[in-house]
Order: structure tokens, then C-alpha cells, then sequence
């Protein structure tokens, strides 16, 4: 089970770290039920579990800031038998607010669309992600782009049952493949995406590969790692390049980046070998952990011998 550079691994980090140094409490929600519902590993539960034990475990290493008690971890599982008298009503009252083709309209949240033959279990995933939202009693939803449709759809539910007190959708950005035209990224194209299991020869190669115009910012990946990760995360991209290539250069904002690469000054044969030094030295501290620590090591070997199953 491969887990993103981006929505998954560092972007995740820095979106919650900045909520918890603002004040807020963060719940974590492992979403291991929905994954059984989505045929994740097949929708054998107890392998579902043990990548959401390997997920923490990445977290944990890249950074996620645990002190002060934030930051909670919760099972779905776990969490809806314990209150289930409080989450199937919920559930049944979401879905019976809502059309089918309304419903269906959201599960792109599954990484499905419209035109995927679908399971029943695969209906019922939008009213149960959408019930979370309140069961969690939930302020704000952090998550990605991808999953604005479900968000958009509890902030209707509001509307239907007359509560005033909407959650604050908060979504954060979608980064693009590392191949030319990819929209996204995709675990099946390995090469289309940083991966938080890659070693530094493995993200050297990628971004060597990766598409990156000269001159050109729209549509560029590599400046979208920078804009994204990189900057958040050290608050500074530092090029190293000969004297006779303009020297070493520190770059502390991203419009600053993209005046000197639309003008030409920075090229991409000194860009990605920076944004590739960048990128190894946030990944260094997992490697580390998955290499020294017994369990987060005995965790990365069994989830490295599972078939994933889309």
C-alpha cells in the first residue's frame, strides 16, 4: 500500500500541524470500515488495519506534531460500534434526505465515477462519510479536493434538517502527475508520484524523469512539489548551481521562483536536482524509523507483501 508525497504523507502533516498550532484539536479519522467498503485489500479488514497502523507509523516519522494532546487517532470501526445508536440513524436519515443520483454524484471520494460498476457498499460510502462529519461533531473537514462533493453534500444535509452551524470545508490542493498531462497522480503509474516508501535513488530518478518545461510554470509539476511541500515545509527552496550558472541561490517565496524560471535564469538541470535534495531530506526521518524501529519495520514488511486491489 503506497502512500503519496502528497494528500496522504507530507501535505496531510503540514495541514494538520498548522491547524494544531492554531489552536485547533485534530481527530484523525482511520477510515478502516470505509476501506472494506471500497474492496480496499480485497476487504479484508484485518490488512486494512494493519496499513492504518502503517499510515500512523508514517506520520508519526515525517513529523506529525503530537505534543499537547491535539492530535487523536480514531478507528471508524472502532468508534461507530461503540455509538452506533448514535451514527445508523444518522446514516439512514442522510440517506433518506438524498435522490440516488445524488449520491452517486460523490463517489469520485472513492477514487470511483459515475460510469464504475458499483457495489450496494459503494452506495452506502457517501451517507456513512457524510454522517461522519456530525458524528465526529466535527467544526472543520480537512481533506483534499477530491473529496469536496461529500463535504458540499453535509453542508446541504444542514440545509435539509435546519441546522445553522455548517462544518467549514477546508480542502487542500490535489498535486498533479510527474508525467506530462497526468491530472493527478496514480499508484499504478509509479513513476507519476513520490511515494513515501521511495529511497533517494528512487526520488533522484523520478524527478530527473519528471516533466518540467523550461521557462514554463502552468502545468509543471516539479514547481507544484515546490509551491505545495517544499515551501510550506522549510519555508525556503535553496538552489546549489556553479558560479557560472548564476551561484547559489535561496528562494523564499514561490513568486519569486517563478520570476526567475519564467525568465529563464533558473533552469530545470539546477531545479530538480535541488527540488530532489529538498524531497530526501523530509523522507530521511520515515527511512530512518522504518529501518530502525522493530515494529514500524515489521509493519512495512507485511504491507509490503500485500495485493492491492483498486
Amino acid at each position: 500500500m503506497m502512500c503519496f508525497v502528497g494528500e496522504q504523507g507530507v501535505m496531510k502533516i503540514i495541514s494538520v500541524n498548522r491547524m494544531t498550532s492554531a489552536g485547533c484539536k485534530v481527530k484523525i479519522w482511520i477510515a478502516d470500515w470505509f476501506a472494506q467498503l471500497n474492496n480496499k485489500m480485497g476487504g479484508d479488514l484485518k490488512k486494512i488495519q494493519t496499513v492504518g497502523k502503517y499510515m500512523i507509523e508514517i506520520w508519526k516519522a515525517v513529523g506529525l506534531n503530537l505534543h499537547g494532546d491535539k492530535v487523536e487517532f480514531l478507528w471508524s470501526s472502532e468508534e461507530i460500534n461503540s455509538r452506533a445508536h448514535e451514527y445508523w440513524p444518522l446514516v439512514m436519515d442522510i440517506a433518506r434526505r438524498n435522490k440516488l443520483p445524488r449520491i452517486m454524484r460523490c463517489v469520485q471520494i472513492m477514487g470511483r465515477s459515475e460510469q464504475d460498476e458499483l457495489t450496494a457498499a459503494q452506495i452506502l460510502y457517501p451517507c456513512m462519510q457524510c454522517a461522519d462529519i456530525f458524528f465526529l461533531k466535527a467544526d472543520i473537514c480537512q481533506l483534499g479536493m477530491d473529496q469536496r462533493k461529500v463535504n458540499v453534500l453535509a453542508r446541504e444535509y444542514c440545509d435539509d434538517i435546519k441546522r445553522k452551524n455548517k462544518p467549514i470545508i477546508l480542502s487542500h490542493h490535489m498535486l498533479p502527475g510527474l508525467l506530462q498531462g497526468q491530472e493527478k497522480m496514480s499508484k499504478s503509474v509509479t513513476d507519476s508520484a513520490i511515494f513515501m516508501e521511495d529511497k533517494e535513488a528512487e526520488v533522484n530518478r523520478k524527478i530527473k524523469k519528471a516533466y518540467c518545461p523550461p521557462m514554463v510554470v502552468q502545468g509543471n509539476p516539479c514547481l507544484e512539489y515546490i509551491k505545495y511541500i517544499i515551501l510550506p515545509w522549510f519555508d525556503e527552496f535553496k538552489v546549489e548551481r556553479s558560479a557560472d550558472n548564476g551561484g547559489e541561490k535561496t528562494f523564499k517565496s514561490f513568486e519569486e521562483l517563478v520570476a526567475d524560471y519564467e525568465s529563464g535564469n533558473l533552469h530545470p538541470a539546477d531545479l530538480k536536482p535541488a527540488l530532489s535534495k529538498s524531497i530526501n531530506k523530509i523522507l530521511q526521518p520515515v527511512r530512518d524509523h522504518f529501518e530502525n524501529d522493530p515494529t514500524a519495520k515489521e509493519l512495512f514488511r507485511r504491507v509490503k507483501g500485500y495485493d492491492i486491489t483498486r
